[in-house]
């Protein structure tokens, strides 16, 4: 299936991304998180994903991972560097094992809404990541661009708290 939109702006890609978070809770189909990969030229969507770690019983199932999964299934390779520059869009900064994956993604930037932060204030355990991150990845040679969206993405968090939804690992 294809997702058609204008998708030529950073906001616009991260719109959609908190949208896929935002429809992720009211489905119930899992929390408040979304990703999405696009392709860096053309702004081509590649692949989406949700956090599906409480309907399917799997604590690795973050929105990030999914998308990176599902973006590499498509494209049939462990590298998505080998078939060009792509960037992971995500609602909330990537907790430690989503940091993680990143590098070995071959993503060449990610952008991110929510922080870490907002997603501790209603009870998600983000893990410990290095203090500078960023500067981490950037050595990687992967450009990050924070808080796209920060309020809107926050937001939906908070959505997903008075909801009662479940906070895991927490």
């Amino acid at each position: 299936m294809r997702i058609h939109g204008d998708f030529s702006t950073l906001e616009a890609r991260m719109g959609f991304t908190i949208k896929l978070a935002q429809q992720n809770i009211k489905q119930q189909t899992g929390g408040p998180f979304g990703a999405a990969i696009f392709d860096l030229k053309n702004h081509q969507l590649l692949a989406v994903g949700v956090n599906i770690v409480v309907p399917s019983h799997n604590s690795t199932n973050h929105a990030e991972m999914t998308a990176i999964i599902l973006a590499q299934a498509s494209l049939q390779t462990f590298n998505l560097a080998e078939h060009g520059d792509f960037e992971l869009l995500t609602s909330c900064e990537p907790c430690a094992m989503c940091f993680g994956a990143v590098p070995w993604s071959g993503i060449k930037h990610l952008a991110y809404a929510a922080t870490s932060t907002d997603a501790e204030s209603i009870g998600f355990d983000e893990g410990a990541k290095h203090p500078d991150w960023i500067a981490e990845l950037k050595k990687r040679g992967i450009n990050v661009t924070p808080e796209i969206l920060r309020d809107k993405a926050a937001q939906v968090l908070k959505d997903y708290q008075q909801q009662s939804g479940t906070i895991y690992n927490g």
